[in-house]
């Protein structure tokens, strides 16, 4: 019978998983304007994270675009990934304007379609949400001290290899366990 050990990857994976539920739970109940939850959530590893990573790597090429290879790097090294997204289209009915539109029906009426990067337009009050969830999500990485950081460039890889499909816009927060924050001093 072997001694019961656990090894640096194992354990830093098995922990960054754990955290990751955390994150979730903390977007998850993060306020929501209304009460009404549009916010969409998924944890990434293994062969899934290192998809994200190749589609990032793809982008790069095709718009060339040196971030997207550094966070698509950052993203390798990482062991796990939370996403978080919204459903950005369905309007919070406050007529703000803020979308473009003089008014929700107009925003509702609105051709959807994708942009550069994510699906658009966007409620403003939506997008609100999605970012007080990312905040609540990081916030709850760093309490537990793993090193995170939100990146757009992966929301969106996930947003097109069809990660969190009813989502508008997308958001990855790669997880690390290292000795140093891989996430910063980067070049």
């Amino acid at each position: 019978m072997s001694p019961p050990i656990i090894e640096g990857k194992n354990w830093e994976r098995d922990a960054t998983l754990e955290a990751a539920k955390f994150m979730l739970l903390a977007a998850k109940t993060a306020p929501k304007s209304g009460g009404i939850d549009d916010v969409l959530t998924s944890i990434v590893y293994g062969k899934e994270k290192d998809n994200i990573a190749s589609k990032m790597e793809e982008i790069a090429e095709e718009r060339k675009i040196e971030g997207f290879k550094r966070d698509a790097k950052n993203v390798r090294d990482s062991e796990t990934v939370v996403l978080i997204g919204v459903r950005g289209n369905k309007s919070f009915g406050l007529n703000c304007g803020a979308c473009g539109y003089k008014n929700c029906e107009g925003f509702e009426k609105a051709e959807k379609k994708l942009g550069g990067d994510f699906l658009g337009p966007t409620c403003m009050f939506k997008a609100l949400d999605l970012g007080i969830a990312l905040g609540s999500a990081a916030k709850t990485a760093s309490l537990l001290n793993v090193d995170n950081r939100i990146m757009y460039r992966v929301g969106t890889a996930a947003l097109k290899l069809k990660f969190l499909p009813e989502a508008t816009v997308i958001m990855g927060i790669p997880m690390s366990a290292k000795s140093k924050n891989i996430y910063f001093d980067r070049r």
